[in-house]
């Protein structure tokens, strides 16, 4: 396996560049496929012309660009509230007791990384991240021996359930109302536009009768799969330090600097903006179809409670400077996907796919076409909101062509998208970075939940 694992790192380094060339690379594929073989009566520089505005059309999209910044916060928000010292206190009381043992570790480890990537794919991602390396610590400090590889992979589990999740970017951003009106504009006729509902709520994602049976499936078989694997793991080795923000000394503070330190301020602004949350929530038309959970909803919450957990400004500050470089390839490369986009749409090519899709599949057949080739598009566009940018159109069209309902649809994208992020090393850098792991040494696992998840998707999409 350890042989196995190192091919496919070596695969990785010799086939796929930074993200950011992928999507440059992409661009330009998606130029060309859409001037050779887009159906088009114009000459070739005037299509050339076309494409060119197309895409610069989709990079500088208002909507899409939106939802570029609200990814962003997300990620940003969830990441600031793994780092709060509530966050730290929870996660020190947890790691004692479940560091007895491999298996237990890995076990429990999993657990709650998934409850908490369902929550936030960006507050599971470094939650998994800091409690794999705090059983390491607490483990080695009790002389007790455990593989920490396989701990640190089930540290990664979240980004193999968040996309099911609140937070995740297809889910959440068709729950805005008129978002796939936006999304599809230019792009169905009128009858057809008629046809599409003004949202899907995440009553008709999240909380579908299909998405809670692969959740529960998913928290009950990945984490016992890693216990059996860690009943014959063999321990390994020890582990570096960790820093949280959890010091507020400065050499000196003066003047107005003190409200910075103070915490009457960050708790007052904290505790008035999850009243707003709540507000929203409770005067909604239809609470009940839980319309009002959206990306703005969402980070509203995550603001107010990130203020509230880091207690000061200055606290809460200093853990957005530590969390913003994660959000740094949301930054670059969305607008690039987005151009794509613009492309694919501008130049009639989102047609010419839809056409293929629906020829060769059925209603039955066609959510596991799109799981399928989202698990490949996520590869090679290692980002949930970029993946949507992209596929979001192809897949609306070819839904309501082969009358697939669209929440199953967009379902089966999210599990393709996320399945994958257990090959992709993208999003477990900071997962890396944090336990000094090696992607080499969690691949092994990775790859033996992915399988486990693979099952369990394709059943429920057959299933329901």
């Amino acid at each position: 396996m350890k042989e196995f694992s190192e091919r496919f790192i070596r695969f990785f380094r010799s086939f796929l560049p930074a993200p950011f060339t992928i999507a440059v690379l992409l661009t330009a594929i998606a130029f060309l496929v859409s001037f050779f073989v887009a159906p088009s009566d114009l000459p070739s520089g005037d299509r050339a012309a076309n494409l060119i505005t197309s895409w610069e059309e989709g990079m500088w999209k208002p909507g899409l660009l939106v939802f570029a910044f609200q990814m962003m916060l997300m990620l940003v928000l969830g990441h600031v509230l793994a780092l709060s010292k509530p966050a730290s206190a929870l996660i020190n009381a947890i790691s004692k007791p479940i560091s007895s043992s491999t298996s237990k570790a890995a076990f429990f480890v999993c657990l709650l990384t998934m409850l908490m990537g369902f929550f936030n794919w960006g507050f599971g991602l470094i939650f998994g991240a800091i409690l794999a390396r705090k059983v390491g610590e607490s483990a080695s400090q009790n002389g007790r021996k455990i593989n920490y590889a396989l701990v640190g992979a089930a540290g990664y589990t979240g980004l193999l359930v968040w996309h099911g999740g609140l937070s995740g970017s297809s889910l959440i951003k068709v729950a805005e109302t008129g978002h796939l009106q936006s999304l599809m504009t230019g792009l169905l006729t009128q009858a057809e536009m008629n046809l599409l509902p003004s949202a899907i709520g995440i009553g008709e994602t999240v909380f579908s009768p299909m998405n809670i049976m692969a959740s529960l499936l998913l928290l009950a078989l990945v984490p016992a799969g890693l216990y059996l694997i860690g009943k014959h793991a063999k321990p390994s080795a020890k582990l570096p330090e960790i820093h949280f923000i959890d010091s507020d000394s400065e050499d000196q503070i003066t003047g107005a600097e003190r409200l910075d330190y103070m915490k009457l301020p960050a708790i007052l602004f904290g505790g008035i903006v999850l009243l707003i949350a709540a507000s929203k929530a409770w005067t909604h038309p239809n609470p009940s179809t839980l319309q009002w959970i959206n990306p703005n909803w969402i980070n509203l919450m995550l603001f107010g409670l990130a203020m509230l957990m880091h207690g000061t400004i200055k606290r809460f500050l200093r853990a957005v400077e530590q969390a913003i470089s994660g959000a740094s390839g949301i930054l670059i490369q969305f607008p690039l996907y987005f151009g794509i986009m613009g492309l694919i749409t501008g130049s009639g090519l989102i047609d010419l796919v839809s056409e293929t899709m629906v020829s060769i599949s059925s209603s039955t057949s066609y959510p596991i076409f799109t799981f399928l080739s989202a698990g490949l598009v996520n590869v090679f566009v290692p980002s949930g909101g970029g993946q949507w940018a992209v596929q979001g159109a192809i897949i609306v069209k070819a839904s309501m062509e082969l009358n697939v309902p669209l929440a199953k649809s967009i379902l089966a994208m999210a599990y393709g998208d996320q399945l994958t992020n257990m090959l992709q090393p993208f999003w477990a850098l900071p997962l890396l970075g944090i336990t000094g792991l090696k992607a080499k040494e969690i691949l092994p696992y990775t790859l033996f939940m992915m399988l486990i998840a693979a099952s369990i998707f394709v059943a429920v999409l057959l299933l329901f």
